[in-house]
């Protein structure tokens, strides 16, 4: 029997005990009965669904943003199909603002790996206060009739190109982790045809565009078995009932099970702890663990001739930093590239992609001027904190979105809104210096005693910045200085030596504003607010 068949037959044949685990752990967790508030009957439920996770399907899981703060302001999220092919959905996150917003375009491209663009869930709740994002979603291959045809690298290459056409001018695209080789060739091939819907930056996350440099075990294993191995070991045909039934995939239960067995040992050490968690009642742990396995455990189905081709191409030829990759019989020229700026972001503890493999793009786009170029290596992070986490919305976001907000067409250009908040500034530093003349005005003096007077705000003048743009400022943060009166990066790019003491007393940020250089910040920023 076939290995996808004998799986298929394995999830049915477990259906009723998940049934009776699932029935079982409902009856000890009844509140009216007695045995629910005594260890055993606790110990009992844990066990249960324990039993239950481990031997479900995990369906596509939701983005769930429903919401974002825009400016200050809380406005929904709604998603929406905007671009749709056979094996791929174009989603757009609308953000229901009253005003119209100049905030770039930013097309994320998902990893076609396994698992959904869900993954990426942390990635565009970051983008959003400040972009205008959508998120390509990958459809699972065994949901593709076969009659659809078939989708490799070069279809991948194909649908980027595609959905940059459909999104226009003065859009910046972001692969995560395997996108960047395709997006990297898809903006080669662009310039190569003169396009005139180049994007305006791309920016490469965690990707393996030269795997010879500081190999992983995923690479490693690539290089030992070779592509014949893959042939006849990965590569099976979708069952009946699925609507793919018959076509050739790399099924997602079996890059799961690749995935898990790199670090088998964290993942049941995950499992005992949550066992442990469900006993003692702690139900903020327990809910952690449903979150993160609810999404790690959800997988998809690959076109075999994708996956196969990108092992191929990526893994084993190096084709594209050896510059033999085509695209059908275009060869793939990276030193075409000229107009789209490039920024890599590398995490220090990636074992999935090596340090250096990403930043590998830089020498490869040898026409593209040094000061359209930047590479970030974020520390003491994995490969899924590169976009993912704490240190993807404090540290890497933000230059990110910097970068973005840098290379928009215009940009040099300071718009008028920026010239008056600067002549703002400018008035009330006048103002300052004229007061000591004015002895008979009463509220002088006080001015004089609190340096930021002259720079703080009772409320907002329009719409107020997001000031958690800014490193080093987080949610917490940014409501202090907003209390204090600080709602716009002008009013930061302003401050003299003077305020910034009198601000760090008033505020304990303990030479926050100078370690993070929030002066500099400020005024890179103020001048893209439009």
């Amino acid at each position: 029997m076939p290995y996808y068949h004998l799986y298929e037959l394995n999830h049915a044949v477990m259906g009723p005990v998940r049934a009776a685990a699932d029935m079982t752990r409902l009856y000890f967790q009844n509140p009216l009965n007695p045995l629910t508030h005594t260890e055993y009957g606790r110990s009992v439920a844990a066990g249960c669904e324990v039993l239950e996770r481990m031997t479900r399907r995990y369906g596509k899981p939701d983005f769930g943003l429903n919401e974002t703060t825009v400016s200050g302001v809380k406005v929904p999220v709604h998603e929406d199909i905007v671009w749709s092919r056979p094996f791929c959905d174009l989603i757009h996150f609308e953000r229901r603002t009253d005003k119209s917003r100049n905030d770039p375009k930013v097309l994320v491209v998902a990893p076609m790996s396994g698992h959904y663009a869900t993954l990426l869930r942390g990635t565009v709740e970051a983008l959003l206060p400040r972009a205008d994002v959508y998120i390509t979603d990958w459809i699972d291959a065994r949901m593709v009739p076969i009659q659809e045809g078939k989708f490799d690298l070069d279809d991948y290459i194909d649908y980027i190109i595609s959905m940059l056409h459909f999104l226009g001018p003065d859009t910046h695209i972001l692969g995560v982790c395997q996108p960047s080789v395709p997006v990297l060739a898809a903006v080669a091939v662009m310039e190569g045809r003169d396009d005139p819907y180049v994007p305006a930056t791309m920016t490469l996350m965690g990707g393996p565009i030269d795997t010879r440099v500081a190999p992983t075990a995923v690479n490693d294993l690539a290089m030992d078995k070779g592509i014949e191995w893959f042939k006849r070991n990965v590569v099976m045909k979708v069952p009946f009932p699925h609507p793919g039934f018959m076509r050739d995939v790399y099924p997602g239960f079996l890059q799961l099970t690749g995935f898990m067995s790199m670090n088998l040992d964290r993942h049941m050490t995950a499992h005992r702890d949550f066992f442990q968690h469900l006993i003692e009642g702690d139900g903020d742990s327990a809910e952690k663990h449903r979150d993160f396995y609810d999404e790690y455990l959800a997988v998809m189905d690959l076109t075999a001739e994708f996956y196969l081709q990108t092992v191929e191409t990526v893994f084993i030829e190096h084709s594209l930093p050896m510059g033999t990759m085509m695209h059908g019989e275009t060869l793939v020229d990276c030193s075409k590239i000229r107009r789209t700026a490039l920024l890599t972001v590398e995490g220090e503890k990636d074992d999935i992609t090596g340090r250096g493999q990403t930043r590998a793009a830089h020498a490869l786009c040898s026409n593209l001027p040094d000061s359209m170029k930047a590479h970030y290596e974020q520390p003491n992070v994995g490969h899924y904190g590169v976009f993912n986490g704490s240190r993807w919305r404090a540290e890497i976001c933000p230059r990110v979105i910097d970068f973005i907000q840098s290379n928009r067409a215009g940009s040099k250009q300071p718009s008028q809104p920026v010239k008056k908040a600067s002549a703002a500034v400018v008035a009330a530093s006048k103002s300052a210096k004229k007061a000591p003349a004015k002895k008979t005005a009463a509220p002088k003096p006080a001015k004089k005693m609190d340096p930021l007077g002259e720079i703080l705000l009772s409320s907002p003048q329009g719409v107020a910045d997001d000031l958690k743009a800014l490193n080093g400022i987080g949610p917490k943060l940014e409501t202090s200085l907003n209390e204090a009166g600080i709602f716009h990066y002008w009013q930061i790019a302003g401050l003299t030596e003077q305020q910034i003491e009198a601000l760090d007393t008033k505020l304990d940020f303990r030479g926050r504003i100078e370690r993070f250089n929030w002066i500099e910040q400020a005024k890179k920023l103020s001048e893209t607010v439009s």
